[in-house]
């Protein structure tokens, strides 16, 4: 038997020590959570990524009575941004979320199926997506999805 260690690192910055195009960037995800439809769960999240010709596109999520045909926010950006603009690469991607005492303390992470998304984007590009989840005690910076999902599952595992 042999044992591995699977390790990641995430930065983690105050919001004041980012540079000032990724507080942009953080500052649309959090306004973009005004655009939530949260009805059911009152937990509105929102995301803003920024292609690699620096435009941005935003994503909120989008619940539905009949459960599961929601829509998170992650991927209700990326999905925006691969319809209206397939050549460009997401080079960041900004993730914030609030409910109905406000903006959360600690960052939220993406969940299983937008990590598996963002994994096919990078995988796509061949270039990593650096992921900007914002809390009010901190923004963690983590530069690639496959430190969200180790073992991951791409398309070159099929040939």
């Amino acid at each position: 038997m042999k044992k591995i260690d699977i390790r990641i690192q995430i930065q983690h910055y105050a919001f004041e020590e980012l540079p000032e195009t990724d507080r942009a960037l953080v500052n649309k995800a959090m306004e973009a959570t005004y655009n939530a439809y949260a009805d059911y769960s009152n937990f509105y999240v929102g995301a803003a990524l920024r292609l690699k010709d620096n435009t941005i596109v935003i994503g909120a999520n989008q619940e539905n009575a009949a459960f599961p045909s929601g829509l998170c926010a992650e991927r209700s950006a990326i999905f925006a941004a691969q319809s209206q603009y397939p050549q460009q690469p997401i080079t960041t991607l900004a993730v914030a979320a609030r409910n109905t005492n406000g903006f959360l303390e600690q960052p939220i992470t993406p969940c299983g199926a937008c990590r598996q998304v963002i994994l096919e984007i990078e995988d796509r590009y061949q270039s990593p997506i650096r992921i900007l989840l914002y809390g009010k005690n901190g923004v963690y910076q983590i530069n690639t999805v496959k430190d969200l999902l180790p073992l991951s599952f791409v398309d070159a595992n099929m040939r």
